[in-house]
């Protein structure tokens, strides 16, 4: 038998810093130029860490800083050293044990260069996902071997489906009570319809928790001394070979259905190498037809080396990933160019802004360059603006630590400063290029609350915290209504403007108070409704003309959150230079319905026909005559009000199980799926967002504190004839309508 010890310092030969692993791992850092130094593109990775909350991202991001030499000592997410972990870098994050913004860093693995981004897992910060994974080549998703697929995890599935990112997925927690990896595989196929299969397997599980088979190797993997960063790789136990063997088995035939190298060498019944395996891996991978599954547990320091492994091997470098751009061409439909990833400086810049936030030096700009080379002192220009911004300084990012360089390559993450644009804009060195990069996707705000400051003297600072606040969070947005005479801000989520609240008064000091929640409602029409409508208007002087004519209609259940419109009008009756003005009136008098006071949405404007008259015609009597039209249309047809309607997703022991679907069927749920393992059930449900305030306390007392759950936005839906009722109710007497019962007071 031979046995094999490497130590952390051989893993670390290759790395700018010089670690012992024996005597503490004492960090000696050398000069950043060497560490920042211009990699080629095959030694680049860009990775995401995302998964549902409490997964143990942040925890797994600490031991990869660590095990790369990038930190010098571990601190947990709740430590008891009140350091809390390096990622977690606001106060807020440390104090609650979790991760509210992204952060991005950077490190070394086998002469590799690493940047990762470590993302948030609760629902209501689900953008800095999105515009995490908008900019990365690869991700981990990592699952928590108790809970496994969990109603985050499918969102996080969804966004990386959306940007085409390839990933692998790590099963952690081993060391918990319960924990049980195989049932979390079967889930991933099941619920995900991924198609996974092991590469690794656990020796033992729970307490007994001791290393992990390497079954493209063959080979185990021990992790010793007090921090794991001894690797001693030995032969399969004897107990588990015929499991490993079967495994690997499994394994290939997962892989010979997707590749067909590997196809050809199953079929010819050929034994396939460790290297057919690992290029199979790797080119299955990035075609996002198969996803590696890993085990360990980062709390513990077990299996974190072998994932950074299986980064490097598996996961596509930015020369791999093909980045498209739009090219505008005045008259013409965009078209798509493909972005060159070399690093050699001959094409020029383009990079994308993903992320705003406000640094000690001002704004912040976080960037991903596809293209070309920047270097200081250059002078980039914002395509959507046109404006040109000279670059004074260049920053890489570790946490909230900034290490300045003098260029940046395609491929890399950095950021910059002074630098005035919103997030998605794209920037080029050469205007003429006149293209821009897709923006990432922002989901709708689904809860407003009424907000103001608790000290009226605080104003100016609350302003200041809004307009910061707002430009940095795309689903953080603030309005004021006239009508209620409330100011009011919208967000993902209670916890989403609960956490804003509390910035305002540690970084503003500005305390304010949050009012009761309130919901997005929307309006809809029913059924079709024709509108005929003259604006006519003369006093003297050129008066307004313009009629219009056409359809109102709703739109299928899945569009019902939009508003389309269309011109269907022929000859000249309505000419062409007054179709914008129409368009315009349909889309203001949207803005507000005329049932409850909310926006309108699932309606498609068809414009058929109308009139104008030579001189009294305008842009602004078809806008009016627009309004008209809506109105009439408020007064003719059928409408309802539509609700937001959430996903939800309850975690209990099994005893509390009647209380808890009790609860929901009281709150107007819909229960979709039970499922139960080892004492602790989940119900899937769907709730109208309407009936889940106050429900986070009520779960808590019905189940000793226990219970738990997670919600994510779903769909729209019409709402209960008594709940439209009540909401038309309130808006009139709001507004004064409700004069029978004024009436009978007086």
């Amino acid at each position: 038998m031979v046995t094999r010890v490497i130590t952390n310092n051989v893993f670390l030969k290759y790395n700018s810093f010089r670690i012992n692993a024996i005597s503490g791992l004492q960090k000696t850092y050398c000069s950043h130029a060497k560490y920042a130094e211009h990699k080629p593109l095959e030694k680049i990775r860009n990775i995401g860490i995302s998964a549902h909350i409490d997964s143990g991202k942040t925890t797994l991001t600490e031991r990869i800083l660590f095990y790369t030499g990038r930190i010098a000592h571990m601190h947990e997410v709740r430590g008891k050293d009140n350091v809390g972990a390096t990622m977690d870098s606001m106060e807020l994050e440390r104090q609650r044990g979790i991760t509210i913004q992204s952060a991005a860093t950077y490190t070394m693995w086998k002469d590799n260069n690493i940047n990762i981004i470590d993302t948030p897992g609760h629902v209501d910060f689900t953008v800095e996902v999105e515009r995490a994974l908008r900019v990365l080549d690869g991700a981990v998703l990592v699952l928590c071997a108790v809970g496994g697929v969990q109603s985050q995890t499918l969102t996080v599935n969804r966004q990386m489906k959306r940007y085409n990112v390839p990933c692998l997925a790590f099963i952690n927690k081993l060391d918990r009570l319960g924990s049980n990896p195989y049932r979390v595989l079967s889930q991933m196929r099941s619920k995900m319809n991924h198609n996974a299969a092991f590469i690794q397997l656990p020796i033992g599980l729970e307490s007994n928790c001791q290393g992990i088979i390497d079954l493209v190797g063959e080979k185990a993997i021990y992790f010793e001394g007090p921090t794991g960063t001894e690797l001693r790789y030995d032969e399969i136990p004897k107990d588990m070979a015929t499991e490993a063997n079967e495994r690997r088995q499994e394994l290939i035939e997962h892989l010979s259905n997707v590749d067909d190298k590997l196809g050809e060498l199953f079929l010819e019944e050929k034994t396939p190498t460790e290297d057919d395996i690992k290029g199979a891996l790797r080119r299955s991978c990035i075609k996002r037809t198969f996803t590696p599954v890993l085990v360990g547990t980062a709390l513990k320091n077990k299996g974190v080396q072998p994932l950074l492994d299986a980064v490097i091997d598996f996961l596509p470098n930015p020369g791999e990933v093909e980045n498209l751009a739009l090219v505008e061409k005045e008259g013409e439909e965009p078209g798509k160019i493909i972005l060159s990833p070399a690093r050699d400086g001959k094409s020029p810049f383009v990079g994308l802004a993903f992320k705003l936030e406000a640094g000690r030096f001002g704004q912040l700009t976080y960037l991903r360059c596809y293209q070309g080379v920047l270097k200081k002192g250059d002078s980039i220009f914002n395509t959507r603006t046109k404006r040109k911004v000279r670059i004074a300084r260049l920053v890489r990012l570790h946490s909230n630590q900034m290490e300045d360089v003098n260029e940046v390559y395609a491929g890399d993450i950095f950021a910059l400063f002074g630098v005035d644009c919103a997030s998605g804009d794209t920037f080029v060195t050469d205007i003429k290029l006149n293209i821009s990069m897709e923006s990432m996707f922002v989901p709708e705000p689904v809860v407003s609350m009424a907000i103001k400051p608790n000290n009226p003297k605080d104003r100016d600072n609350f302003a200041k915290a809004v307009a910061r606040f707002t430009k940095e969070d795309p689903t953080f947005t603030f309005a004021y209504d006239p009508d209620v005479k409330e100011t009011l801000v919208s967000g993902m989520g209670e916890l989403h403007l609960e956490i804003y609240a509390q910035r305002m008064e540690r970084e503003y000091g500005c305390p304010v108070t949050l009012g009761k929640p309130k919901v997005a409602f929307r309006e809809t029409l029913v059924g079709p409704c024709e509108f005929d409508y003259l604006h006519k208007k003369q006093s003297g002087g050129s008066g307004q003309y313009a009629r219009v004519i056409g359809i109102m209609e709703p739109l299928p259940p899945a569009k019902n959150t939009q508003l389309e419109f269309a011109d269907e009008t022929v000859g000249t009756n309505v000419p062409k230079q007054f179709i914008p003005g129409v368009e315009k009136g349909f889309r203001e008098m949207s803005e507000k319905g005329m049932l409850s006071g909310h926006k309108l949405a699932g309606i498609k404007f068809r414009l058929t026909d109308g009139g104008h008259h030579i001189v009294d015609s305008s842009e602004l009597a078809f806008m009016l005559a627009a309004h008209g039209a809506v109105k009439e249309v408020f007064a003719s047809g059928a409408w309802q009000i539509l609700e937001p309607i959430m996903l939800v997703e309850v975690a209990a022991p099994e005893e509390f199980q009647g209380a808890v679907m009790g609860q929901l069927s009281k709150r107007h749920g819909i229960i979709t799926g039970t499922d139960g393992a080892e004492g602790w059930f989940t119900v899937y449900a769907e709730v109208p967002l309407n009936d889940m305030f106050g429900y986070a306390g009520e779960l808590r007392s019905s189940t000793q504190g226990k219970g738990e759950f997670t919600m994510e936005y779903s769909r729209y839906s019409p709402c209960l004839p008594d709940v439209q009722e009540q909401l038309i109710r309130q808006y009139q007497d709001s507004q004064g309508l409700n004069v029978d019962k004024k009436k009978k007071k007086n």
